[in-house]
This record gives C-alpha cells, sequence and structure tokens, in this order.
C-alpha cells in the first residue's frame, strides 16, 4: 500500500514537472576553472582534407623446384605473393578533425613467395579513424561515402593480391612450370574528406571584429590574437560547459572580406567552414563607421554563396562596446537591423559575456526544439 494518497502523489508529480522544467530553462555557462595552456603552437582546426590513398603492393610469387636427396626432380615448390594492404576509413569517436589524417597514406606490400610451397605473408590494413559524420568525396566530387555512426568503414584503396608462384601453373603437360606471377599494384585514389558538421556555433564577421578576443574570452581556446586583419587563417575551436551537462562548441572563422562568393580572401574555403555550424554568430565592431553595412554584406555573401546557409539560425552582437563611439552606432543598430536578441558587449573588457552564453543557449535549444517537431 502507497504511503501517499493520489491526490499527494499528483502534486508531487507536478513539482517534480515543473522545477526539472525551470531547471532546463535557467541552465547557466560554467567558467573553465583551470588554467589555459602554456603551449606556444596554436592548435588549428582541420574540417577537410585532401588525401591520396595507396593500396599495398601484392607480394610476387617465386619460381622454386624442389630438390631431395633421393629425387633431384621432385616437382615445383614455388609459393605465392601475399595480399597487399588495404586503406580503410573508420568513423570514431576518438578524434575530432583531420588534423592527425596524412596528405598521402600509403599500405604496406604483401610479402613475397619462398621456395617449399611458402606463401608470404598477407599486409595487414592501414584503418585511419576520421571524426562521425565525414563525408568522402572522389577526384570528381561525388560524394563516395558518408560515415555517418560509429566504427562505419570505407575501403579507400585495395591492396594488390598476391601473384601465384609457379606451383600453381602446373598441369599435366606442364608439369615444371618457369613462370609465376608478379604482385599487382594496389589502387592510387584521391579523396577529400570533409566534415558535415564542425560546431554548433560560428563566429562570423569582418576582419579584425574580435572574434579571436571573443572566442578567447569564452573558453579555453587560445587563437592568435593581434590589432592587425587576417589573424585567422584557421578555424580554432573551443567549447562551452553548462550546468546541465550540455557542451556547445564554437568556432572562430577566418574573417570575410566583400565578393567572398567569388573566392575573393579566402572566398569559397570560409564559406564551406560557415556551412558545417549549426548557429551563425555575427560579431559586428560597433567603433567602425556605419557597422549596420557590415551585417549587410555578410548576408548578401552568405545569400550569393547559395543552399541553406543564409536561413540558418542567426545572433547579432555589437562588439568592442568599450569604445567611446560604439554607443551612438549601437542605438543606430538596433534601429536598422531589427534584431530582437542582439548584445551589446565588450570581448576584451569581458562585459555582458554571460548574457551572450544564456542567449546562445536559448537560440540553440529553440532551434533543436524546432527540428524535432518537423522529424
Amino acid at each position: 500500500m502507497s504511503l501517499f494518497s493520489l491526490s499527494s502523489r499528483l502534486v508531487i508529480s507536478r513539482l517534480l514537472t515543473k522545477n526539472r522544467t525551470n531547471y532546463c530553462q535557467i541552465a547557466t555557462a560554467l567558467r573553465p576553472k583551470k588554467g589555459k595552456s602554456t603551449r606556444k603552437e596554436a592548435q588549428y582546426f582541420s574540417d577537410a582534407k585532401k588525401v591520396r590513398t595507396v593500396g599495398g603492393k601484392g607480394g610476387d610469387g617465386c619460381v622454386s623446384f624442389l630438390q631431395l636427396w633421393c629425387n633431384e626432380r621432385a616437382g615445383p615448390d614455388g609459393g605465392d605473393g601475399g595480399n597487399g594492404g588495404h586503406i580503410i576509413f573508420q568513423a570514431s569517436n576518438d578524434v575530432r578533425n583531420f588534423n592527425h589524417v596524412g596528405s598521402v597514406i600509403r599500405a604496406p606490400e604483401g610479402g613475397i613467395g619462398t621456395a617449399m610451397d611458402c606463401h608470404g605473408k598477407n599486409a595487414k590494413h592501414t584503418v585511419v579513424k576520421v571524426p562521425i559524420g565525414t563525408v568522402v568525396r572522389n577526384a570528381k566530387g561525388v560524394i563516395v561515402a558518408d560515415l555517418g555512426s560509429a566504427n562505419l568503414m570505407f575501403v579507400a584503396a585495395r591492396g594488390g593480391a598476391g601473384g601465384k608462384g609457379n606451383r600453381f601453373f602446373t598441369t599435366d603437360r606442364e608439369t615444371s612450370p618457369r613462370v609465376c606471377e608478379y604482385g599487382p599494384p594496389g589502387e592510387d585514389l584521391s579523396y577529400t574528406l570533409e566534415l558535415r558538421s564542425m560546431a554548433e556555433v560560428g563566429l562570423i564577421g569582418f576582419p579584425n571584429a574580435g572574434k579571436s578576443t571573443l572566442l578567447n574570452a569564452l573558453t579555453r581556446a587560445k587563437p592568435k590574437v593581434a590589432p592587425y586583419a587576417f589573424t585567422t587563417l584557421r578555424p580554432h575551436l573551443g567549447t562551452v560547459q553548462y550546468d546541465d551537462h550540455v557542451q556547445l562548441t564554437i568556432a572562430d572563422l577566418p574573417g570575410l572580406v566583400p565578393e567572398a562568393h567569388r573566392n575573393k580572401g579566402l572566398g569559397i574555403q570560409f564559406l564551406k567552414h560557415a556551412e558545417r555550424c549549426t548557429l551563425l554568430l555575427f560579431v559586428l565592431d560597433a567603433s567602425a563607421p556605419e557597422p549596420w553595412n557590415q551585417y549587410q554584406q555578410l548576408m548578401y555573401e552568405l545569400e550569393q554563396f547559395g543552399g541553406s546557409l543564409a536561413s540558418r539560425p542567426q545572433l547579432v552582437v555589437a562588439n568592442k562596446m568599450d569604445m567611446s563611439e560604439s554607443t551612438s552606432n549601437y542605438e543606430q543598430l538596433q534601429l536598422l537591423l531589427n534584431q530582437p536578441n542582439m548584445l551589446g558587449i565588450s570581448a576584451k573588457m569581458g562585459h555582458n559575456l554571460a548574457q551572450l552564453l544564456s542567449t546562445i543557449r536559448e537560440v540553440y535549444d529553440r532551434h533543436k526544439a524546432k527540428e524535432q517537431a518537423d522529424m
């Protein structure tokens, strides 16, 4: 028999549900307690990689004749060569990017056959771990593999089969063949590895808008920060931890310049980086003259690139609010852009960053709930 009546259990259930809902709504970002690394080398994030895969050569067959003390012509005994190794891409949770993948990957060769019918050793396959969500394109740009779940494999290049020894060619008419096969070379193919999703949040803005400073202030990442344009040439990633055990990855993307859709500046490469982010965070320089033109130019480049990039969830922040001319520009930005979630921040001084992290989580959760409802 239950210790609580039916009405009491209903009240308790409602209170628990209410507390759980409020807990999810007030999830706050946890500031990192651990200090940043003292390494001087910058750790870049590679979300695309061109690789050449070469399968292992098959082992050569052997021409040999068995000679015994009682029979000097005991017949052919040349063994077959071993098979060359394959190149295999395997989706794994152990890696996050393609920094560990070399430009040229070669598999080992098979062993050669020897006398007394000894076959050569088969070479081991070379398994290269890639992040989950890797898309593999061939030299013509056609998608040949989509490694969307853990432990999925794709054979990129097959090794050559082992060559036959002269024992294989023995027939009733040809009892002493003096021929064997050479092991054929393995496949030599080129691929482009791409990540379907790089980060949950991508920082988009003009050069020297303060994107690297913002990533440095929000996470433990260490992007290069300098008072000149094009400091960032490759993406940097940082992680934000919330108190409900949810992690969001933020990517600092290289700066965008006008006519990037025509491949000016970093051009198409930059736009492909942005295409792999779920939420686009526009970082505008509020101290620049007419900063609203920056947002219009950024949106124009995203629309010209095509696809669904311009329709992704967006959040606009006005950076460098610690400058004297930023206040008037920020008021004008609010009137012209009509962005309900626009925030004024100072990444250098740390102003309003907690509110920014809460807004990012709110917009991200709203987008995920909409995706689940559409499924």
